[in-house]
């Protein structure tokens, strides 16, 4: 057992809540963070999702940890050390406040363009998003109280939409616009 899956209809004020959030980071970490996005499913306009924002943060270098661990802390991030995904840095909303992902990844690495490009294209192809909203779902359904159970459900789903989502950028010779903060 895990945490029960809930997907929920787009909410329009997901943005209003990152834009709130990104400011926040913005002032806390400076020119530490190159930028600032929101990614995830809540940041594509119509898809359905579970009710947690996801924030990228790019900086140069994860190295030194602290220059950018500090300031998220100081802000009520709780840190993630044993987070597997050696790509990124973790950090989860403080206790008791909204659910909120943080992931903090190296500029320009493919980490870090990955869901930009989903999310891009996404924001593109209604089509896609209704589609993907559906699989969601059906996921969740199947999987209502085994998170992992529904992650890996959706993820041939979520490679073949990066699949097409490549073929786009590499017709339109996608680049990830400004930052959202």
């Amino acid at each position: 057992m895990g945490d029960l899956v809930e997907i929920v209809d787009y909410d329009p004020g997901w943005p209003m809540e990152f834009a709130r959030l990104g400011e926040a980071l913005r002032a806390a970490l400076g020119d530490v963070a190159v930028r600032i996005d929101h990614i995830g499913s809540t940041s594509v306009p119509g898809l359905a999702a579970k009710p947690v924002i996801d924030i990228q943060i790019a900086v140069r270098s994860f190295d030194p940890l602290e220059a950018f661990r500090t300031p998220l802390e100081h802000l009520g991030l709780v840190y993630r050390a044993g987070n597997p995904e050696l790509t990124k840095r973790y950090f989860r909303e403080a206790p008791g406040t909204r659910r909120t992902h943080v992931h903090v990844r190296e500029h320009g690495s493919f980490s870090q363009q990955l869901p930009l490009l989903m999310r891009d294209f996404l924001r593109a192809h209604p089509g896609d998003t209704a589609e993907f909203a559906r699989v969601k779902r059906r996921c969740a359904e199947e999987s209502r109280d085994e998170r992992q159970k529904y992650v890996e459900a959706k993820e041939p789903y979520v490679w073949d939409i990066l699949r097409r989502a490549d073929a786009w950028a590499q017709r339109l010779g996608w680049r990830p616009g400004q930052s959202d903060e």
